[in-house]
């Protein structure tokens, strides 16, 4: 699917473009069309926001929502417009590639300071916040490739590596190929999509796998997912108490929904445009940044979410919410500023103590498994 695209990304963010006002809701958008207004008259006004309507996102992939969608997508576009605009006056003023700049670690959110320059320092702290506010969709493979660490880890080995490493795996199957079933393909693909080739699309894969999420998270076993389950089950006790004890005392288990969440990194979930910014965040602040965004969705669903009494309400207000996000701000307002800070370091913590839990009960399935193949 996100290899029929051919249309260069950038022109979806043309400011130029002509707007064309469309009279009825029900008429999906042309594929030269980038923006849509609706006109509707008071008496069908109503109606007409809560009519399906199908429609190109940014990507260019056709997708159903409301009239409401519509607009909130268009005026998406337009932030994405004035951010660009950000980004090249930095660049004008600062350098073409001021980001590519080291990055500076931290610890329990405290940045040092020690034997640094000021420039760098400042550019950190710049790129962080601009970041946040989402990166340019021209800008992605570069700044991604650069803050994550690929481009780092690409540069330990040969230049020819990738293509050697395809030819000695071509038609086989590995560790890596059965990893893709897990849910990795949405992920994987997503990155072809943003990537500007299939070697910087592995690069960001690799970074991901090793050095961004926790381990094991695409195994057999998928242990490291069972191991972010739990964490994030207790963080939701922590962070929205009220919802947690509501969804324990009607035996929903959050992992029905967030585990496909953490699998796909929300690409499964949100739409295309607000899983990017997900992770733009992603790549540079790290894998904490999954809990805050899961955390935010249940936040912001809280009032219907207490008033909830069968589970299949649950999912089905969680699904739909996810589905309707296309304002990436809105969500990622809630992440970080409604949820409250979580360092990297209480979350690896907390995965130490998960972790012994879920090998334990990893072993007790596997000799519960080998018992009754022995019986039989």
């Amino acid at each position: 699917m996100f290899g029929t695209q051919t249309r260069d990304v950038a022109d979806d963010f043309n400011p130029r473009r002509r707007r064309t006002l469309w009279n009825t809701p029900t008429v999906s958008m042309s594929a030269t069309t980038h923006t849509i207004r609706y006109n509707t008259g008071k008496k069908s006004l109503f109606n007409a926001r809560f009519m399906s309507v199908k429609f190109e996102d940014l990507y260019g992939f056709m997708v159903e929502g409301n009239v409401d969608d519509v607009n909130v997508l268009n005026e998406v576009r337009e932030r994405i417009t004035e951010q660009g605009r950000v980004w090249w006056a930095l660049e004008a003023n600062k350098g073409a590639n001021w980001y590519l700049q080291p990055k500076i670690s931290s610890n329990e959110g405290v940045i040092s300071v020690t034997s640094l320059k000021l420039s760098v320092l400042t550019n950190t702290i710049t790129l962080r916040r601009l970041i946040r506010k989402g990166v340019p969709p021209v800008l992605r493979p570069k700044v991604w490739l650069s803050v994550s660490g690929a481009a780092k880890k690409r540069s330990t080995v040969p230049e020819t590596y990738y293509d050697e490493l395809i030819r000695a795996t071509e038609g086989k199957t590995t560790p890596a190929t059965r990893q893709i079933d897990h849910g990795l393909n949405y992920v994987a693909a997503l990155l072809l999509l943003v990537m500007k080739t299939e070697e910087d699309a592995f690069w960001m894969l690799a970074v991901l796998l090793e050095n961004v999420l926790v381990s094991d998270c695409y195994t057999d076993t998928l242990s490291g997912c069972h191991v972010e389950q739990r964490v994030f089950k207790d963080l939701l006790a922590k962070k929205c108490p009220r919802i947690a004890a509501h969804l324990e005392a009607m035996g929903f288990d959050v992992s029905l929904v967030a585990t496909e969440w953490f699998l796909c990194l929300f690409s499964k979930s949100l739409p295309s445009e607000t899983t990017l910014r997900v992770w733009d965040v992603l790549f540079n602040e790290g894998a904490k940044v999954l809990f805050h965004v899961a955390l935010a969705i249940f936040k912001m669903r809280e009032d219907d979410l207490l008033c909830i009494r069968q589970l299949g309400d649950v999912i089905d207000i969680l699904q739909t919410t996810t589905h309707h996000l296309y304002d990436p701000d809105e969500l990622l307002t809630f992440a970080f500023d409604k949820i409250g800070s979580m360092t990297t370091n209480t979350i690896t913590k907390e995965r130490k103590k998960q972790e012994t839990v879920v090998m334990a009960e990893l072993d007790q399935r596997i000799r519960r498994l080998s018992s009754l193949k022995m019986d039989g």
